[in-house]
């Protein structure tokens, strides 16, 4: 769940009396690593998927990214909930961060998750781990409609059948434990092979 918050102040600290340029939604670095240590943050995550003409579903996204460490991993869209932000405006903006404008995504009628899932900074008796923080996430299968072109910090996006998205090879590569997330998602649309 790399998530980067923009540096309040990118040319330096500002005078006594400038406010900060970031809005009352955004935290500094340092104010986010302070929470980060004393409460669990929201998310959302997206699971991309096309379906066919009477909803089943064809195939599923997955992002590929590099970490920090310069590893290659695969994940899902996921990005934290603004303050003031509903969770549909949450998810639109970031399903347009990663896959595009021209992604066309079809939001649930319902803003009822088909999981949430906790994730620790350490293993713990959920599949789902984040070194920097405890998260709660919100995860929700997203159809799109349109043409997807990867931004942000993804190196691309990849289309595979449920069964390829579902092998032990590819939840393997899923980066804190989002294998596990991905195969709920198939399972609550009935598309787990």
């Amino acid at each position: 769940m790399a998530v980067r918050t923009p540096d309040p102040y990118p040319d330096g600290r500002p005078e006594d009396d400038e406010p900060p340029s970031y809005g009352p939604a955004w935290l500094s670095d340092i104010e986010l690593e302070q929470i980060r240590h004393r409460i669990p943050i929201l998310y959302v995550e997206a699971v991309p998927v096309h379906v066919d003409g009477i909803g089943r579903v064809i195939d599923l996204g997955l992002l590929l990214r590099g970490t920090p460490l310069g590893e290659i991993t695969r994940t899902i869209v996921s990005g934290r909930v603004m303050y003031g932000e509903t969770l549909r405006e949450a998810l639109f903006r970031h399903l347009e961060k990663d896959l595009g404008p021209m992604a066309f995504p079809q939001l649930p009628a319902s803003p009822v998750p088909f999981m949430v899932a906790e994730y620790f900074p350490a293993p713990s008796e959920t599949p789902f781990v984040d070194e920097r923080q405890h998260a709660v996430s919100l995860a929700y299968v997203v159809p799109v409609t349109g043409t997807t072109e990867p931004r942000q910090d993804a190196l691309e996006l990849t289309w595979l059948t449920p069964t390829e998205a579902a092998s032990d090879a590819v939840c393997s590569e899923l980066e804190g434990g989002r294998g596990a997330l991905v195969r709920a998602a198939l399972a609550s649309v009935g598309a787990l092979p």
